[in-house]
């Protein structure tokens, strides 16, 4: 099922149990700052990018290292080098995409500064020499599938929730989900000030949710996905949403990763919510790389 109808989702998507395949990813990678600076093309359609003079390479380098050691703690993690010819290309997850049945698919960007990114053959023969994973390529459509952070995965269900914009349009959506492999997709739009779904919404580990309920056109929508995770939906404050509270992710069962800027500006309500639901927060300092309209989760590209 492919759908914008929000109560026929949520009557489908009850259905499904939790075997459609692990809820976290057993491996991730990460993409370096290397010669990281502001895009005027990127920043068209992205509220949360700072101006040019707030970039700092050197700082943004370091955050990332760190959340590179932070991710091993949890889960085998490695970092590609980053493209000077590419300066904003640290949020891989945006372009590459995998499966627990062996693919890997790779997204067609909207703005075309980071179409490249499309083209490395370095993570295209990882993927596909290494770790013997089948290419399913959508990056030369004419339909913008910005991967994971147009599309919001509930790995354990096989469900996916899409908020539509310049970033991902519904056929762009249509082919993820099938590249994918879904049981069921929800679409939906985005107010126009918002570009990517996985700012304002995360699912834990299949079992909770984080949502940035300002962000969404339609609050069925929002209505629908608190349903789901009944009990364990916490729906953010303007103030944590533009803290990229929303931009977080579980990489195993009993942790949830954001930036400490997140961290700082989670509620302690909310904070218990989702020690309740079984998570403890982690956190690292990110915001060198924050600048650039993205937080922790951006930054990560999971391997299943």
């Amino acid at each position: 099922m492919i759908t914008r109808d929000s109560a026929a989702f949520l009557e489908f998507a009850r259905t499904l149990a939790p075997d459609f395949g692990p809820a976290t990813a057993r491996a991730a990678f990460l993409v370096s700052p290397d010669g990281f600076v502001r895009t005027d093309e990127s920043a068209e359609d992205n509220r949360y990018m700072a101006e040019a003079d707030a970039y700092d390479s050197a700082r943004a380098a370091r955050q990332h290292r760190e959340l590179h050691r932070a991710l091993t703690s949890v889960i085998p993690t490695i970092t590609f080098a980053g493209d000077p010819e590419a300066p904003d290309a640290v949020f891989p997850n945006n372009v590459f995409a995998t499966t627990a049945s062996g693919r890997y698919v790779v997204g067609r960007m909207h703005h075309p500064v980071r179409r490249v990114e499309a083209d490395r053959t370095d993570i295209r023969n990882f993927f596909g020499e290494v770790m013997g994973y089948e290419e399913v390529d959508l990056s030369t459509q004419p339909h913008a599938c910005e991967l994971t952070g147009a599309l919001v995965v509930d790995r354990a269900r096989g469900i996916g929730f899409v908020g539509l914009s310049e970033r991902c349009d519904e056929e762009g959506a249509r082919l993820m989900h099938e590249a994918l492999g879904l049981r069921a997709t929800l679409m939906f739009d985005l107010t126009p000030d918002e570009y990517h779904t996985n700012v304002v919404l995360a699912v834990l580990a299949g079992r909770a949710a984080i949502v940035g309920p300002h962000a969404f056109a339609d609050p069925a929508v929002v209505d629908a996905i608190a349903s789901l995770y009944q009990g364990r939906t916490i729906l953010l404050e303007p103030e944590e949403h533009l803290a990229f509270v929303g931009n977080s992710i579980s990489l195993s069962e009993d942790v949830v990763w954001m930036s400490a800027g997140a961290d700082a500006a989670l509620t302690d309500e909310h904070r218990a919510e989702l020690a309740d639901a079984g998570f403890r927060v982690e956190s690292v300092e990110l915001d060198g790389i924050e600048v650039a309209g993205g937080s922790l989760r951006c930054c990560v590209a999971e391997i299943f």
